[in-house]
């Protein structure tokens, strides 16, 4: 019996969620070193413009609602959560894809990693700090850099996909 089925060409979602699963991974790794080498505050200068330090974020971006008395826990969680879920089915939707599937895929294993410290920890481990002279550009972490890098990739993708429709 045949399926009906359409099988795309490209990439699946096997190495979608594998992309993410490594990005998940080299998170909480490196995060579990930082936990353990390093106290709340501590600094350990590696070159000319950037430390190791250990910080911890109770908000979302650069300490978005830091402050917020606790509930922005559980609101920066929900949210994770719920684009977690979109970008599985995004992926889904469109794993024939390469550069797409890439940036949600570097997206989708950030979103989790941070998830899973508000989960574990109430807030967000962040250790990478680079600065120039006394300017620091806000602490993060490699979950931080896979969401960016992802936002960077899917502009490019959008800006391609745009160039291609002309």
């Amino acid at each position: 019996m045949a399926s009906s089925k359409k099988f795309s060409k490209g990439p699946g979602m096997a190495l979608w969620l594998g992309i993410a699963l490594l990005v998940l991974v080299l998170d909480q790794f490196t995060k579990v070193l930082v936990l353990g080498a390093f106290q709340l505050g501590d600094s350990t200068p590696i070159t000319s413009f950037f430390n190791l330090v250990r910080v911890h974020n109770h908000g979302a971006a650069f300490s978005f609602l830091a402050g917020a008395g606790g509930w922005q826990r559980w609101f920066f969680t929900g949210i994770g959560v719920a684009a977690a879920l979109f970008m599985v089915w995004m992926l889904r939707s469109h794993a024939g894809q390469k550069l797409f599937g890439l940036a949600i895929s570097l997206i989708l294993g950030g979103a989790i990693g941070n998830v899973v410290d508000r989960l574990l920890h109430g807030y967000v481990v962040d250790f990478l700090d680079f600065y120039w002279g006394a300017w620091h550009f806000p602490a993060f972490n490699v979950a931080d850099a896979g969401i960016s890098v992802g936002a960077t990739l899917l502009i490019l993708d959008e800006i391609l996909r745009v160039r291609r429709g002309r």
